[in-house]
């Protein structure tokens, strides 16, 4: 899962994308609200977390913006504005959840997955499909009952396809979900750790729609 990270405080940014991406996620992080509008209309995320005292372009005309062109893009509001008045701007202007600084990186972990399952209608972070089961906060997988170790790379595929069951998803998608800026990407790095997954997993779970991309089967 790919969040976009906007904080301009270099040690809370610092430690935020060191938290999330140790819990699995893949985060790009900007400090302006300039560079979030430019980030956000050239990648694909699955969510973000927005500082509101931002230089450039405020936080909270950033979430209007984003909310005006009616995008459902969910949005963690992480700000040291903590007064009652505050939060509940912050909240009308479309944020989805607000935790107040300083906080624990345990927590925006937990309430950064919180988000994204009320974003998918699903009570428990838990995945199946079949006899598959994916566990995002555990990092496990299970199939028929029995653990498939994975790579970080090969984890977080599965999860962008089990997400989307039954749904293809190009590889240029894929890539965006498990890549962020920095990394470097090999031209057929994708298609090597899908044929790591389909060998683990087995090809009638993880299938090949040719010439349009993968999916996982329902």
């Amino acid at each position: 899962m790919r969040l976009l990270l906007i904080e301009d405080d270099p040690m809370i940014g610092s430690a935020a994308r060191r938290g999330l991406a140790q819990a699995g996620f893949t985060v790009d992080w900007v400090t302006d609200g300039h560079s979030a509008q430019a980030a956000i209309a050239n990648a694909v995320y699955d969510a973000l977390v927005l500082d509101l005292g931002l230089p450039r372009v405020d936080g909270l005309t950033l979430l209007k913006q984003l909310r005006a062109r009616r995008s459902g893009l969910p949005v963690l509001v992480v700000s040291a504005r903590d007064a009652v008045a505050q939060r509940v701007a912050g909240l009308d202007a479309g944020a989805d959840d607000y935790l107040a600084k300083p906080f624990d990186l345990d927590e925006l972990v937990a309430r950064v997955r919180a988000l994204l399952r009320r974003h998918d209608g699903a009570a428990s972070g838990a995945m199946m499909v079949g006899n598959l089961a994916l566990d995002p906060v555990r990092r496990s997988v299970m199939l028929r009952g029995d653990e498939v170790h994975l790579t970080a790379k090969e984890f977080a595929l599965l999860e962008a396809l089990m997400r989307r069951p039954g749904a293809v998803l190009s590889r240029e998608r894929l890539e965006e979900a498990i890549y962020g800026w920095g990394e470097e990407v090999c031209s057929n790095a994708v298609e090597v750790h899908l044929h790591n997954l389909r060998r683990k997993l087995g090809g009638e779970l993880v299938r090949n729609v040719r010439g349009v991309g993968y999916c996982i089967a329902e």
